[in-house]
């Protein structure tokens, strides 16, 4: 498993998210092993519908909310 300094890890945080996989990446402070990152893996068929009921519309979404006429 490999690991990293926290120091190192707040660096190249960005890239590490794109490298890392199952086995995940410890990070460490003052060699002392504080969290552990991981790769979650999600089908994409699981998201569908995720938000199903916790997503409220208000108004509607074609419109700025601003009345304007184009005659003018």
């Amino acid at each position: 498993m490999k690991q990293i300094a926290a120091a190192q890890f707040k660096d190249r945080c960005l890239a590490l998210l794109d490298e890392v996989d199952e086995r995940g990446i410890v990070i460490t402070k003052r060699g002392k092993p504080v969290a552990k990152l991981v790769a979650i893996r999600v089908e994409s068929g699981d998201l569908i519908g995720r938000l199903k009921g916790s997503v409220r519309i208000r108004g509607d979404l074609m419109s700025t909310g601003v009345r304007w006429d184009a005659e003018s």
